[in-house]
């Protein structure tokens, strides 16, 4: 009868260790920047490659913050997902588009940095993407 207490008592610990575990992750949150998303796509298609399109924005050019914040951001095998960045006192995009561009041209000076992950999960972060 003991053994059979103490296992239960095991078990019960466990569970709620895993729960603690599950609910105390790192996340997009958790970064410096305060980061706060103004515009996102996801296309409808759920039986092939699955594209997604985010617009963020950000109070500093915190390069590994954002490339962190890329990197937490959903992805599927053989989707692609693009995170542009904005600072957060300058005109963003409220809407994005599938293709490319991605949004307004209006935009594209305002665009500090942008995260890509492709369909093989290879990763780029490219800063001030759209200067000449």
């Amino acid at each position: 009868m003991k053994l059979k207490q103490i296992l239960i008592a095991l078990s019960v610990l466990l569970v709620l260790w895993f729960i603690y575990d599950s609910f105390s992750q790192p996340g997009p949150q958790d970064l410096a920047g305060d980061f706060k998303e103004v515009a996102m796509y996801r296309n409808e298609n759920n039986t092939g490659p699955i594209a997604r399109v985010y617009a963020v924005t950000v109070t500093d050019t915190l390069w590994e913050e954002m490339q962190a914040y890329g990197d937490y951001m959903p992805h599927t095998k053989y989707g692609s997902t693009k995170v542009y960045f904005f600072l957060k006192d300058k005109p963003a995009p409220k809407e994005v588009f599938p293709g490319e561009p991605n949004f307004a041209q209006e935009f594209q000076q305002n665009n500090v940095a942008v995260y890509e992950k492709d369909a093989m999960s290879q990763v780029s972060f490219r800063k001030h993407p759209f200067r000449q």
